[in-house]
């Protein structure tokens, strides 16, 4: 695959990679590895900008690095196709119709306050049990195939469990990539084609510091000086620069960075990740949602704003900061044994955030248990879309809790 360069522009138009992505975070409904599909349909056999060798290579890349790997592609690609404006244009185009609803949520979240309103929210709230679940099963299948990976899957569950807050993902992780050096280097990896980006290795290098310098940085920052935005800032960015595996995993991040320090609560934390679900574009959008509705920090269009930043920036980042070096990264057997523990890691901590938030926060009768079930079952076995589920389960839950407060 011949790159562009990072400091030049590609073969198209600003303007035609932003109605391009547009289009899909407009209709891109499924999750990332359904947007990764997307991706390929439009960039890769319809539109042609990129070859097959050369996009699987790409989402090897995305898959590899800590963030939105489904941003990151479409970053990469915009990226590609007309340089630097370009790849702000397929960010912008991909990411601001979900964000745009979820912050039409948050300033309607006030009208949930009565029976029907609080009946809609529990049936979110049952929506994100089927759909993490969901994730859960699909990423056992795939990233923890064999015993080895299985046990280092459970220790990072045990880790998340044992170890508090953000530590716990950052222990879990950790232990992960040592898990993976000692018990994955026989695991032979998948083929992959060949990415040439032509990014300079100083530009490549600037990225990887302010990403590290930020990750560092700005929690002294906010500590120092008191700053309650810097500190929502930090919160987001923290979530996204530790994201393994897909947007899915950064429930467990967010709801440590968010819940627990008492800027929302778990039922508006879990209402809006349910509707997340209903929405294309995106999963991160969710930070939108909650960035407008953190109490005793800036909040609304500011707040959705610093958070849309703070939670996606490390991915680009440390996006653009790998491209000059990833070849030569990931020749050596180390790296892929590493990667191969974390993402069995991954699937511990999402099984963690499985029980506790979701299930304990949601699950709270019979019916609630058998909806949540059924929307399982329609997700996996039946292959139902995903909004037809969320429209299904949420009317169901919406229906038995108004059930039960009319005493019918």
């Amino acid at each position: 695959m011949n790159g562009q360069s990072i400091l030049g522009g590609g073969r198209g138009s600003v303007g035609e990679v932003f109605v391009a992505f547009l289009k899909l975070g407009l209709t891109s409904f499924g999750g990332p590895i359904a947007h990764l599909g997307y991706f390929r349909e439009s960039f890769v056999v319809r539109r042609r900008w990129i070859d097959e060798a050369g996009y699987a290579d790409l989402v090897a890349l995305c898959q590899f690095l800590p963030g939105p790997a489904s941003s990151q592609v479409g970053f990469a690609l915009g990226l590609m196709r007309a340089g630097p404006l370009g790849a702000l244009a397929a960010w912008a185009g991909f990411t601001l119709p979900s964000a745009v609803l979820m912050l039409l949520f948050a300033y309607s979240a006030s009208s949930f306050d009565g029976p029907i309103g609080l009946a809609a929210i529990h049936g979110l709230k049952l929506v994100a049990v089927a759909i993490v679940a969901q994730a859960v099963w699909g990423m056992a299948r795939t990233l923890r195939p064999d015993r080895s990976r299985a046990g280092l899957a459970l220790v990072a569950l045990a880790a998340v469990t044992l170890v508090d807050g953000a530590w716990g993902q950052i222990t879990a992780i950790g232990l992960g990539a040592v898990g993976g050096l000692w018990l994955c280097r026989a695991i032979t990896p998948a083929p992959g084609g060949s990415v040439q980006f032509m990014v300079r290795r100083k530009v490549g290098a600037t990225c990887l510091a302010i990403f590290t310098l930020l990750l560092v940085g700005l929690p002294l920052l906010a500590s120092a000086f008191g700053l309650q935005g810097l500190a929502l800032l930090d919160a987001f960015y923290r979530s996204g620069a530790l994201v393994f595996g897909g947007g899915h995993v950064v429930l467990p991040l967010l709801q440590t960075a968010i819940v627990e320090p008492g800027w929302t609560d778990d039922a508006t934390f879990l209402a809006g990740y349910g509707l997340a679900q209903a929405l294309p574009g995106p999963l991160f959008s969710f930070a939108a949602y909650l960035g407008a509705l953190v109490v005793s920090v800036p909040g609304g269009m500011i707040g959705a704003g610093v958070a849309l930043v703070g939670i996606f920036l490390p991915g680009l980042l440390i996006l653009v900061g790998a491209l000059p070096f990833w070849e030569a990264l990931r020749a050596r057997p180390a790296a892929k044994a590493a990667l191969h523990g974390v993402n069995a890691a991954v699937v511990g901590i999402l099984g963690a955030a499985l029980y506790n938030p979701v299930w304990v926060s949601a699950v709270i009768s019979p019916y609630d248990f058998a909806i949540a079930v059924a929307g399982f079952i329609l997700l996996t076995v039946w292959r139902t879309p995903p909004i037809v589920v969320v429209m299904l389960v949420a009317l169901l839950a919406t229906a038995q809790s108004l059930r039960l407060v009319s005493g019918v």
